[in-house]
């Protein structure tokens, strides 16, 4: 911040309480009491913009770089200045190395291609053989299907009806023999036949009866024993062959899987091999750098030296690391503006919204351009300067420029976000944050009264006021020196919710001390953000806060800057909460005496020691009071 800045921000800071601490004391010595004025509430057209200083970019610049993996040999390099055209040769890199391997690789191709030819083949052969044994289980299981099904339709039945028949013959045997014995027996009685003849016919009798018991036992054992055995035997036999095909085919399936796995092992070996060797090529191919369009060569510049500090130049002979910069051609498609954004102003921002760019070794122009690009991610070179600070990468396309821009000239962009017609506004300095609202102090003569209000949308310098203010009346700068900002009843920084501390409110309002046992707060009552094109939402006492002991970093105080949609987002980052439950102080200017170095955290200092961006021309020049009518 420039030595002008510094006096206007103490100018806008100080003069407030030093004139409140003036009437207090004209107050207790019996002076004359003085009436407190402030800003006065206003009225009117409302520019919302941002504001923030830059650099001029070449929109199309084409870089040649080293390809090739490692370090190579600049064996052939065209003279810096030449103007060239699309397809000429530029430099050439020894790539007699990748020659060599190469070679070595198509030979590594080859013996891929020929095993996976092999695991093909395999494979083929096995599904083969998977059907004839899968055909083979099948037949064996419809010959055991067969087979059970002609035993109980067929062979089961013949030899029932067979035995059954054999019966029948018995039965009548038996019957025949019975009436001849007792016809034999009448003719014996009366002397017709001698009694060796009588005694045959009984035998015969008897042996066709034994007959007749023997054929009715054999069916009984078919039918009992011999049936059920030899179908449960064939019913084994179906069963068998079924499991039979079943684990014919899980083996085929699992040797297929096998010959499967083998032919992709194989195939992403050769694929593999194949894209080494298309790599080595493409390298080889990249050792030749060919100008892709025509322009004018430039050799580029080493950033960093060798061991003592000198650079090695870009020439024949010089050796080259991968992805190193070895020569540019600018082209003539004109420039670009390169800006970086604070968090607290990215959602006002857009694409395609317009631009004004000022640049500094063109004074009096002003250039029209438009929003290109805001960047999704902060910038991560800004947390080397301060880690809690968050920048964004914004690129503004400048529609009418002219020769005499260069890269890397300083310039000014202006974004002009919205304009409100009709809006009330007071400056971004005059509203403070108390137990979770958004509070000013209207002036009343030589006292003052605090008003509740509701903020809308801000800039670098005035905020909106949508509820609690009106036209014409006047708010001070700065909080009363008898008036004690004070943090929410209930933290909810932990849940997420409203900022556990009472900090700095709209558009970087001050905060106010650190309770004991609560989180931190701000350190001052003066930690406002001075009129000029800091951007909003930004504390003149740092962007820092206090250093939790954890390690993690506190914000400025709790709540921030009003917002688009009248809630003040933060100003800076979210405040942490202190482990030890002690008072945590961000920093601001101090009220009225310094604190002790418990309170204090190591490397806190007052606002006007804020380590911050060089401010622009544009903010060196500002102005004290901001012109009529809002913008900047």
């Amino acid at each position: 911040m420039s030595m002008r800045i510094k006096s206007i921000a103490f100018a806008v800071l100080y003069a407030a309480p030093l004139s409140m601490l003036v009437v207090a004391c004209d107050a207790l010595g019996g002076g004359t009491e003085t009436a407190i004025e402030g800003a006065e509430v206003r009225q009117g057209s409302l520019a919302i913009t941002v504001v923030e200083r830059g650099n001029l970019k070449a929109a199309d610049v084409v870089s040649l770089k080293s390809e090739i993996e490692g370090s190579s040999t600049i064996l052939y390099l065209i003279a810096e200045g030449t103007h060239v055209e699309a397809g000429t040769l530029l430099c050439e890199l020894d790539a007699t190395s990748l020659v060599d391997k190469r070679v070595s690789q198509e030979i590594s191709v080859r013996n891929a291609e020929a095993a996976m030819v092999e695991a093909r083949q395999n494979l083929e052969i096995q599904k083969s053989q998977n059907e004839s044994d899968i055909a083979k289980a099948e037949q064996t299981l419809e010959f055991a299907r067969q087979d059970l099904k002609k035993y109980r339709e067929g062979d089961m039945l013949v030899k029932e009806q067979a035995a059954r028949e054999e019966i029948t013959l018995k039965t009548e045997e038996s019957a025949r023999a019975k009436e001849q014995f007792e016809w034999s027996q009448k003719l014996a009685e009366k002397g017709f036949l001698t009694n060796t003849e009588l005694e045959a016919d009984r035998l015969a009798e008897k042996r066709s009866q034994i007959l007749l018991e023997q054929a009715e036992r054999e069916l009984k054992l078919l039918v009992d024993y011999e049936f059920p055995r030899e179908i449960q035997k064939l019913e084994a036999a179906l069963r068998e062959a079924e499991r039979e095909l079943d684990r014919v085919k899980l083996q085929a399936e699992a040797r297929i899987v096998d010959r499967t796995s083998a032919l992709e092992t194989n195939e992403a070996k050769l694929k593999l091999e194949q894209e080494k060797l298309a790599k080595l090529v493409r390298q080889i191919e990249k050792a030749k750098l060919v100008a892709p369009k025509a322009g004018m060569v430039v050799y580029a510049k080493q950033e960093e030296g060798g061991r003592f500090g000198n650079q090695q130049p870009i020439a024949e002979g010089t050796n080259v690391r991968e992805r190193q910069e070895i020569i540019t051609i600018p082209t003539a498609g004109g420039m670009i503006a390169q800006a970086s954004l604070h968090e607290s102003v990215l959602k006002q921002v857009e694409v395609g919204m317009p631009v004004d760019v000022r640049v500094d070794a063109l004074p009096g122009q002003v250039f029209k351009g438009r929003v290109k690009m805001v960047a999704v991610l902060p910038d991560q070179n800004s947390w080397w300067a301060n880690p809690n600070l968050r920048l964004y990468r914004c690129d503004v396309e400048i529609s009418d420029g002219v020769s005499e821009m260069r890269p890397g000239m300083s310039c000014s962009i202006e974004i002009f976000c919205d304009e409100l017609k009709d809006a009330t506004y007071v400056p971004v300095t005059a509203v403070f944050r108390h137990k979770g609202d958004s509070v000013a102090f209207l002036s009343k003569g030589a006292g003052y009264e605090v008003v509740t209000v509701e903020t809308g949308r801000f800039n670098d310098k005035w905020v909106q006021v949508t509820k609690g203010l009106t036209a014409g009346q006047r708010v001070l700068l700065s909080v009363p020196t008898d008036f004690k900002i004070e943090a929410p009843e209930k933290s909810e920084t932990a849940e997420g919710g409203e900022a556990a501390m009472a900090g700095f409110g709209a558009a970087g309002a001050p905060g106010a001390p650190g309770a004991p046992g609560a989180p931190g707060g701000g350190n001052g009552v003066n930690g406002g953000v001075a009129p000029g094109s800091n951007g909003a939402g930004r504390p003149s006492g740092g962007e820092r806060g206090a250093r939790m002991p954890s390690g993690e970093r506190g914000g400025f105080g709790g709540d921030a800057a009003p917002s688009s949609d009248g809630v003040a987002p933060s100003s800076g980052e979210s405040g942490a909460t202190g482990e030890s439950g002690g008072p945590r102080r961000g920093r601001g200017q101090w009220n009225g005496e310094r604190p002790s170095d418990g309170d204090r955290p190591a490397g806190d200092r007052p606002s006007g020691s804020r380590r911050g961006r060089r401010p622009s021309q544009d903010e060196e020049h500002s102005e004290t009071t901001p012109q009529e009518g809002g913008g900047n």
